[in-house]
């Protein structure tokens, strides 16, 4: 699958988000800083799976051999992939 260059720059960004939290982990800040910069990267990483979920169920669908597949599996495996994402 090929990944959209704007699901790559959300990933270098929460590359950067991480390497910020363990700088300020090295510095000893407030944990409730570092807690929130933790809950901003989840969100994050929580977002872009569901991006790539859905480009990738949406590019399946549009597929040609779409049609002899069973659409409503595609679908219940999107499903599950973002259930198990949590």
């Amino acid at each position: 699958m090929q990944y959209d260059p704007k699901v790559l720059a959300r990933m270098k960004k929460v590359e950067g988000q991480l390497r910020g939290i363990l700088r300020m982990m090295e510095e000893e800040k407030d944990c409730k800083d570092v807690i929130t910069q933790l809950s901003a990267v989840r969100s994050a990483v929580d977002r872009t799976i569901g991006v790539i979920v859905t480009d990738n169920l949406v590019e399946c669908l549009s597929k040609e051999d779409a049609e002899t597949m069973d659409k409503n599996a595609m679908v219940k495996q999107a499903v599950d992939l973002l259930v198990k994402s949590r």
